[in-house]
């Protein structure tokens, strides 16, 4: 589909912007639209057309990616009454790359194949640094048909492409997902927090342990940033709160207890009442110090 069908972007965040400029810098034709249109003059400026809204940009495409915030957000950007779906034309297809529910996910695709369309739920993980390099690994839901013309630009994006299953699917697996960087993130966080109380060079430490048992993906990305104090978000907080927030929901469908889950929803969800929602989520280190009375120090 990639090489002669019309792709539209619906936003342009820290994710999207770097994940749709992959698409553009493939050759492929790109409509976007973004809620703030300055976030999209990257994109523009690189020969993408604007879109006044989100059925503008399914009128203009043929296979239309929406990379949004919340569960809400993509409801309304792809089912709302200037939504995507509105626009898009029969044998069209709908791609979310936002983690979102997979209740939604299965309405969403029952909704495109009423209008004769297909729908992919194709969240991923990798962060701000796997969206500029192209290096994301993307989970995918829905109907198998669809993924295949979808693929080239999937490939564009992403390193690793896995077909988990029907609609709802590629959210499960993504869920899934951030059950485990729940806990590495208290592994990193409370590993360098231990290792500076405990009077150790802590630059030195990390370059030991990385390569080794107690090393992950996070603790390579993210401890350089915390030796050096750096609160950037790669994912931010308010967006790992409502990830967390999904995962017990489907715990709870699932009767399902997963302590650390809980515990983590916790731990961010009173970092974002304190004003720190639109940090990184490794900031979680100087709510842990704070616990002891002790500082997290550059």
């Amino acid at each position: 589909m990639a090489d002669n069908k019309r792709l539209g972007w619906i936003g342009t965040g820290v994710m999207g912007l770097s994940m749709a400029g992959h698409l553009l810098a493939a050759g492929m034709p790109l409509t976007v639209y973004s809620r703030t249109r300055a976030k999209a003059e990257p994109l523009l400026s690189k020969g993408a057309r604007w879109a006044d809204s989100p059925r503008e940009v399914a009128a203009a495409s043929d296979l239309v990616f929406s990379m949004v915030g919340y569960p809400r957000d993509v409801e309304e950007v792809l089912l709302g009454e200037q939504g995507a779906l509105r626009g898009l034309a029969p044998g069209g297809i709908l791609c979310d790359m936002t983690t979102s529910s997979p209740a939604l996910a299965t309405r969403i695709a029952e909704a495109a194949a009423a209008r004769g369309c297909a729908a992919l739920d194709a969240p991923v993980t990798g962060g701000d640094v796997g969206a500029r390099e192209a290096r994301l690994s993307i989970f995918v839901g829905g109907d198998a048909a669809a993924l295949q013309l979808a693929r080239p630009c999937l490939d564009a994006m992403g390193q690793r492409v896995l077909h988990c299953g029907p609609a709802g699917s590629g959210q499960k697996a993504k869920l899934a997902n951030q059950v485990a960087v729940a806990g590495v993130m208290f592994s990193v966080c409370e590993s360098m927090l231990f290792a500076q109380e405990a009077g150790l060079d802590v630059a030195q430490w990390l370059e030991l342990v990385i390569p080794g048992a107690a090393g992950s993906a996070a603790m390579a990305s993210l401890g350089p940033r915390l030796l050096q104090c750096d609160y950037a978000p790669g994912f931010y907080i308010e967006h790992f709160v409502k990830d967390l927030g999904l995962c017990l929901e489907e715990c709870r469908r699932m009767q399902l207890v997963l302590p650390g889950v809980t515990l983590a929803e916790e731990f961010y969800r009173m970092m974002q009442a304190q004003g720190q929602g639109r940090q990184g989520t490794q900031s979680l280190i100087q709510c842990l110090a704070a616990l002891s009375g002790k500082e997290w120090r550059k």
